[in-house]
């Protein structure tokens, strides 16, 4: 299954980095976030990745075009006026990667809508590309297969500011706005969608949190998987150092593969 991924955005809330880079690829341990999601995914075996990219999309495109180089054993030979370069060893995962220019000011709807054709007709993962989680993929992903709807939504109970679902017997019965003293789920993404939903996305001006959810919720068809454990978007630097923390501390939950991470000390 391909997993898609967000990561369009202008990242205001953080534009102390997010002015010079997207904000996926603001770093935690000297990798992007985008990395670390992506990790997250291929623990479980799912490598083939479809990045909606829009603000300065070129980043992310050279950060990849890069990877191969920055992570292999090269040589270079520069005798008799030549550039040749050998490859010795690699050191990458087994990922597929593609990245679509989804459009500066597409939101986040019409970002999905955008990479219908690198998709197909199947089931795929799509989260966003700010926030690390410690859920179990495929049993997420065995908890949609069983319940045969359309899609399913990772949630999580925190204090945040949010947009809040209403669930009833598993089904999301409707979003609501977050009142700060209650401990009401929230949208933590992690989602499992069906190929109909590209169905319910009109154009580039879509908010995929508000008709197309709204919709699938109206109609049962939207189902939440209840994580209780971590779950951290990274919407500001106080959020980015806690992660950057509990990175150096070896306490990253969300960090199950054995390759070490740069640590930024």
């Amino acid at each position: 299954m391909k997993v898609v991924l967000l990561a369009g955005g202008f990242g205001s809330r953080i534009s102390e980095e997010s002015v010079f880079k997207p904000k996926p690829m603001i770093e935690i341990g000297g990798m992007p976030i985008l990395w670390h999601i992506m990790k997250e995914f291929a623990y479980y075996g799912h490598n083939e990745f479809v990045i909606c990219a829009g603000y300065k999309q070129e980043y992310i495109k050279e950060w990849f075009a890069n990877y191969f180089l920055h992570n292999s054993d090269v040589s270079f030979d520069f005798r008799n006026g030549n550039n040749e370069m050998t490859v010795h060893h690699s050191h990458l995962e087994p990922w597929m990667v593609t990245v679509v220019d989804t459009g500066y000011n597409t939101m986040t709807g019409g970002r999905i809508k955008r990479i219908q054709k690198y998709v197909g007709n199947e089931p795929f993962f799509m989260t966003y590309g700010d926030g690390v989680c410690d859920v179990d993929i495929n049993k997420l992903l065995d908890f949609h297969k069983n319940h045969g709807k359309q899609a399913t939504l990772t949630a999580v109970k925190m204090k945040q500011d949010k947009g809040v679902l209403d669930i009833e017997g598993g089904a999301v019965k409707s979003f609501r706005e977050k009142n700060l003293s209650d401990g009401a789920p929230i949208n933590a993404g992690y989602m499992v969608l069906q190929p109909e939903v590209f169905d319910l996305i009109e154009g580039d001006d879509t908010v995929f949190e508000r008709k197309p959810l709204e919709t699938l919720a109206s109609k049962g068809e939207l189902m939440s998987y209840i994580h209780e454990g971590f779950w951290q978007c990274m919407d500001n630097i106080r959020e980015k150092t806690m992660l950057e923390n509990l990175l150096q501390a070896g306490k990253a939950p969300w960090k199950k593969w054995d390759k070490d991470v740069p640590l930024n000390i």
